[in-house]
C-alpha cells in the first residue's frame, strides 16, 4: 500500500516510479488518485462541519426550551433532522470514495528503490557477481533423463493422479530432496541466526493481501472450497506473523525461516518449462523473512542475499547474482537480487532464489509497526523476503552438475551427512 500524503506531496516521483515499472498511463493513475483524494477530503470536511453544527444546534434546543421559545426550538429541531440526513449521506460518500481510493492504491506496485536499474524486462538486469566455474560435462543430460534412467523420478504416475506439473520422487532422490531441505534449514538457523517456524499452509484473504498476492494475482493461487488459500510461499505466513502488531524496536531485526510445501497454479506460465521440475504446482522451499526498522533494511537485504548465496557455495554449484531492473521486479519489491544457478543441459543460468526488500509496502497493508522504548509514536517496519533456496530447483542443479558419463550422480560433500554417508546415486 502507498502513503497518500507522499503521493500528494510529490506526484511526479510516483509517475516516474510507476512508469519505470511498466505501468501504462502512470500520470493518469496519479491524477485519478489525487482526484479521489480531493473528493474524499472535501466530503470529510463537510461531514465534520455538519456534525459540529448538529452538536451545536442540539445544545441550542435546550437553551431555547429553557427560555420557552418554542418556535426557535422547533426550528432548531428541524435543522437537526435535516443535518442527520446530510451526515448519513456524507458517511455513505466517505465510504464509497475511501473504498475506491484504497482499491486503486492496492492494485499499484511498490515504488522502485533509487538504485534499482531502469529497464523494461530481464534483458536490463545487471550482473553483480559470479561464483564458481561451470562444470565441464561432455554431452550433459537434463535432470528428467537422469532421474527417469535411475528409476527414481516418475512424472507419468504423478500425472495420472494429479495432472501436469507434478512429480513423484522415489528412493535416493526422495531422500536427496529431504536432505537438501534439512541442510538449508540447518545452515540458516545454526549459522545465520534465523529462527525456525512451522507456519500455517492455509491462510485467509487478509494474509495474501498483506504480502501483495491479492487482489491482483488471485489466478496464480489455489483456493479451497471454504475460502482459504494454499500458500504460494512461506513468505506469506512468516511476514504475517507481525500483522496488526506493534513490535518493540529493540527486538528488531526479526529473522525467520521455514521449510514448507508451496503451491502455485502457474496460470501465467503456459508453455514455459513444461518438462521437468523447474516449474511445478507443488514444491518445497526454504524461505527467509526479515522484519526490520527502516534504517536496517538495506544492510539486512545484502546480508540476506549472502545467506542465500552460502547455500550454493556449500553445494559447490556455480551461480551468478543479478540485480533486477525496475520492469522485472515482483509487485511488492522495491529492490530485488536474483540468484541464478548454472544448468549444464540448458547451457545457461536459471533463477533459483529471489531476495527482495519491500520497504514499508507490505507493512502498510498489514498494519505492522514498531515502537521505540520511551517514545509515543509507532512507525511502519520494513519487510524482506528471500528463497534460501527453492529445494526442487536445487535438486535439479545437483543432478545436472554432479552427473557423470554413466548417469551416476555424485552427492555434494555438504549433503553426505544427511545421506548417511552415501557418496553417489546410481
Amino acid at each position: 500500500m502507498h502513503d497518500i500524503r507522499a503521493i500528494r506531496d510529490n506526484p511526479g516521483a510516483y509517475e516516474r516510479g510507476w512508469s519505470s515499472r511498466g505501468l501504462e498511463d502512470a500520470a493518469g493513475r496519479v491524477a485519478e488518485i489525487l482526484k479521489l483524494d480531493g473528493e474524499l477530503r472535501a466530503v470529510q470536511t463537510a461531514l465534520q462541519e455538519a456534525q459540529a453544527r448538529r452538536n451545536e444546534a442540539s445544545k441550542l434546543i435546550g437553551q431555547a426550551k429553557a427560555k420557552k421559545d418554542e418556535a426557535e426550538a422547533q426550528r432548531l429541531m428541524s435543522e437537526v433532522e435535516a443535518l442527520k440526513g446530510q451526515i448519513a449521506a456524507r458517511f455513505e460518500d466517505e465510504g464509497r470514495l475511501g473504498n475506491a481510493l484504497r482499491d486503486l492504491l492496492a492494485a499499484l506496485p511498490n515504488m522502485p528503490a533509487e538504485d534499482a536499474p531502469p529497464g523494461p524486462d530481464e534483458d536490463a538486469n545487471v550482473e553483480v557477481r559470479r561464483w564458481g566455474e561451470p562444470f565441464a560435462i561432455t554431452d550433459p543430460k537434463d535432470h528428467v533423463t537422469l532421474g527417469e534412467a535411475l528409476g527414481m523420478m516418475d512424472f507419468e504416475a504423478a500425472s495420472r493422479m494429479s495432472g501436469a506439473r507434478f512429480v513423484a520422487l522415489r528412493r535416493d532422490l526422495a531422500r536427496l530432496e529431504r536432505a537438501l531441505g534439512q541442510f538449508m534449514l540447518d545452515l540458516q538457523t545454526v549459522e545465520h541466526g534465523y529462527a525456525e517456524v512451522s507456519p500455517p499452509l492455509l491462510v485467509r484473504d487478509e494474509a495474501l493481501f498483506g504480502t501483495g498476492q491479492l487482489p491482483k494475482f488471485a489466478e496464480d493461487l489455489f483456493r479451497t472450497t471454504d475460502g482459504l488459500w494454499l500458500i504460494p510461499t512461506a513468505e506469506v505466513s512468516l511476514t504475517n506473523l507481525v500483522r496488526e502488531q506493534i513490535t518493540p524496536e529493540e527486538e528488531l531485526p526479526l529473522r525467520l525461516t521455514a521449510l514448507t510445501p508451496c503451491f502455485r497454479s502457474e496460470a501465467g506460465a503456459s508453455g514455459k518449462d513444461t518438462r521437468g521440475m523447474i516449474r511445478q504446482h507443488q514444491f518445497y522451499k526454504v524461505e527467509l523473512v526479515s522484519i526490520t526498522a527502516p534504517e536496517q533494511s538495506e544492510d539486512e537485504h545484502e546480508r540476506m542475499v549472502g545467506c542465500a548465496e552460502a547455500v550454493l557455495k556449500r553445494l559447490e554449484l556455480p551461480f551468478r547474482t543479478m540485480l533486477l531492473c525496475t520492469g522485472d521486479m515482483g509487485f511488492s519489491a522495491r529492490k530485488t537480487y536474483d540468484l541464478e544457478v548454472w544448468l549444464p543441459s540448458q547451457g545457461r543460468y536459471r533463477e533459483i532464489s529471489s531476495c527482495s526488500n519491500c520497504g514499508d509496502f507490505q507493512a502498510r497493508r498489514m498494519d505492522a509497526r514498531a515502537k521505540r522504548a520511551g517514545e509515543k509514536g509507532a512507525r511502519f517496519v520494513h519487510t524482506l523476503n528471500g528463497s534460501g533456496l527453492a529445494v526442487g530447483r536445487t535438486l535439479v542443479a545437483v543432478l545436472e552438475n554432479y552427473q557423470d558419463e554413466g548417469g551416476r550422480i555424485a552427492i555434494p560433500q555438504a549433503l553426505q551427512p544427511y545421506m548417511r554417508g552415501q557418496s553417489h546415486i546410481g
